[in-house]
């Protein structure tokens, strides 16, 4: 099957960047079954990740019913290009997928500490996707079903998707106030972020205004079903009322020797308060960042511990297995009672 994809980038007009110089960006990008006569090519950017060739902008290939569609979730930092590896294997497996980067927590511009602190801006970007599918539908309209949704999400990306599903957030990870002596002040990406917060709730106005919506509802009732990769210690935040109220089925998946989101502490956490989910923990030695895509030479130079696995683990196997257990939930989310 040929791979396509387009990109693109909307803006909410409800919320502001970060500058309040305009209306929040939402860079989204599309992969779907694309027509048979499609021509891929190679992409042609220097990238830290392996990619598939894709046909950009390709007519998609005409089914008898519409590919159901999966949204994306980033992990933080990263960007909907480190979900590609799950996107192209979906589209394998008969669905299309759109992934977005969000705004100040994603590579593709430069890391901004607010759009770090204020993880839950992210579900809606995802929900505005959803609101806003004529703009990137367009002549694809019929043919990718926005009544038939699920999402998936790795890390920063779990927590978006679970927000999705109802969880409300108590406190964010990072709060000055919640910080144990000694104990990490942020995340890998942006390790002193707790010490951004206070002087962004003094003289942003953007930053005070999400902060006070941290503890809004930003429940879809158009997720059919998630898949909840690796999640992090910003779950633990979230109210545990609100997470035995979820109603959609989840499978929650971690690797054994995550050191960033261990399996007790985060996954099993979070999988004992959804009454609609199932746990996997991959066994093998598996770290966080097997969830990413398999590494370029330039990957692995500048940042080996991302790409690299125990011996004897093939990521791309992994992601394989991964790319199955994701398409028989969303075929048949029932198997999670």
């Amino acid at each position: 099957m040929k791979l396509g994809f387009r990109d693109g980038v909307l803006y909410d007009e409800k919320r502001s960047d970060w500058d309040a110089a305009g209306p929040r960006p939402i860079n989204w990008s599309l992969w779907y079954p694309a027509a048979d006569d499609a021509r891929e090519s190679e992409i042609p950017e220097r990238s830290w990740f392996q990619k598939a060739a894709v046909a950009r902008n390709a007519p998609i290939r005409p089914e008898a019913v519409p590919y159901p569609l999966v949204l994306l979730s980033h992990g933080t930092g990263g960007s909907a290009a480190g979900l590609e590896w799950l996107a192209r294997r979906l589209v394998e497996r008969g669905s299309a997928a759109l992934g977005v980067s969000h705004h100040g927590n994603t590579g593709i511009e430069p890391y901004r500490a607010d759009g770090f602190a204020c993880l839950w801006e992210r579900a809606p970007d995802l929900s505005y996707m959803l609101d806003h599918c004529d703009a990137w539908l367009s002549d694809f309209s019929g043919h990718i079903d926005t009544n038939s949704v699920f999402a998936a999400g790795f890390s920063a990306g779990a927590y978006s998707v679970t927000l999705l599903l109802g969880a409300v957030a108590q406190f964010s990870q990072f709060e000055p106030s919640r910080m144990k002596p000694g104990g990490a002040r942020g995340p890998r990406e942006f390790p002193d972020l707790a010490d951004h917060i206070p002087a962004l709730l003094r003289t942003s106005d953007v930053f005070r205004d999400s902060w006070s919506r941290m503890s809004e509802s930003y429940r879809d009732d158009r997720i059919k079903a998630a898949l909840i990769c690796a999640p992090g210690r910003s779950v633990l935040g979230f109210s545990e009322e609100s997470l035995k109220a979820v109603d959609v089925p989840a499978l929650v998946l971690v690797g054994d020797a995550d050191r960033a989101a261990p399996a007790e502490e985060c996954s099993s956490w979070l999988h004992a308060r959804l009454r609609r989910s199932a746990l996997k923990i991959f066994g093998g030695g598996l770290g966080h960042y097997v969830f990413v895509p398999e590494g370029t030479a330039l990957g692995l130079a500048f940042a080996a511990e991302l790409f690299t696995d125990p011996p004897g683990i093939e990521r791309a196997a992994v992601h394989e297995e991964i790319a199955d257990l994701s398409a028989a939930l969303f075929r048949d989310s029932d198997v999670i009672a």
